[in-house]
């Protein structure tokens, strides 16, 4: 099986910025299989590849649906660093 992690940033482009970025994150950790580590300026997301990139692409429109405008920064490692 092939192991992914991915290193994300959300930055709202509004002032009251924290409630889109923990939803953001709890829709993350609300997907089955994965290992969800949140750091300062990051949150970091690692599991089996096909899922992953699906889930990503999932919130990241949920999030996109939402009033605002929203910047993603994402970076993709192969193998699974959290673990």
């Amino acid at each position: 099986m092939l192991k992914a992690t991915a290193e994300i940033s959300l930055y709202p482009l509004n002032q009251d910025y924290i409630p889109a970025i923990d939803d953001f994150i709890a829709r993350l950790k609300a997907h089955p299989g994965f290992t969800v580590k949140v750091n300062a300026t990051s949150t970091q997301v690692s599991g089996e590849y096909d899922a992953l990139f699906k889930a990503i692409q999932q919130e990241i429109k949920g999030t996109f649906l939402q009033e605002g405008k929203y910047v993603f920064a994402v970076k993709f490692l192969k193998g699974d660093l959290l673990t």
